[in-house]
């Protein structure tokens, strides 16, 4: 009974992890190919990648996700898919962000994506709960934090007390996924509002020097061919930015 009961428990194990292994390997495709996106989520995959931003994030079922400065929501539905009904995604925007993003009500609209939760804030007072999200995303908006335009409702931000109340939301072990577009080595944050770009070595620094522990990076947005000079969200250089992404990690209690 004893080795009946081993096989049976080896059996068990075995069929879990190869469910396990099945899931990483197709989950993030699955999402990206999910029935019903909009047509321009669509069209965006193709400079965005997202199966292998999220795939780098490592978001799972039942994670609660913050999508940070989430604009339309873009990131914030595959990432739905992804945590599955005990998960939960909050799709987080200040009022700019929502005043540029006139999509946003229409994605969660009837109830379209029962898991996600939009909410509105002032970046100096957020309200986040302390430990409460395995997955913060920051997808091209880390250096928003740095520009500052009154006229377009965007004023002066105070970057260590954002910075600090989002790894304070973050639970101990959560990660922060970062990409950006790169300005040139050396410029620090001094991009962010001309060309809407940050240099990587300052974003790191930056992280770190918050608490956040760096786990790794990925080259799979970069574009050797951008010469970092063009402002990243009006053509040429729109969708054809060489962007950094980088993982980090909140340590452990």
């Amino acid at each position: 009974m004893k080795t009946r009961n081993g096989f049976a428990i080896a059996a068990l194990l075995s069929a879990a992890l190869l469910a396990t292994l099945a899931w990483a390997g197709d989950a993030y495709d699955a999402a990206v190919a999910h029935a019903g996106r909009p047509a321009a989520d669509l069209k965006r995959d193709a400079s965005d990648h997202p199966a292998d931003v999220l795939r780098f994030a490592g978001i799972k079922p039942g994670d609660r996700v913050l999508d940070f400065l989430a604009a339309d929501g873009y990131y914030s539905e595959l990432a739905s898919y992804l945590v599955g009904p005990q998960g939960h995604v909050l799709m987080l925007n200040n009022k700019a962000y929502d005043d540029f993003s006139p999509y946003w009500p229409k994605r969660i609209a009837d109830n379209r994506l029962p898991n996600v939760e939009h909410a509105t804030v002032d970046l100096a007072h957020m309200g986040l709960k302390p430990d409460s999200f395995d997955v913060i995303l920051m997808v091209k908006v880390y250096h928003d934090l740095y520009w500052v335009s009154p006229k377009d409702g965007w004023p002066k931000i105070d970057v260590p007390a954002t910075l600090d109340q989002l790894v304070a939301a973050l639970k101990p072990g959560g990660v922060l996924l970062l990409v950006d577009h790169s300005a040139k080595p050396g410029t620090g944050s001094a991009d962010a509002g001309t060309l809407h770009r940050i240099d990587e070595a300052y974003a790191r620094k930056d992280f770190e020097s918050h608490g956040l522990q760096f786990v790794k990076e990925s080259d799979a947005l970069r574009n050797p061919s951008d010469p970092r000079t063009q402002i990243s969200y009006k053509p040429p250089a729109l969708g054809h930015t060489d962007r950094f992404m980088m993982l980090f990690r909140k340590p452990a209690r």
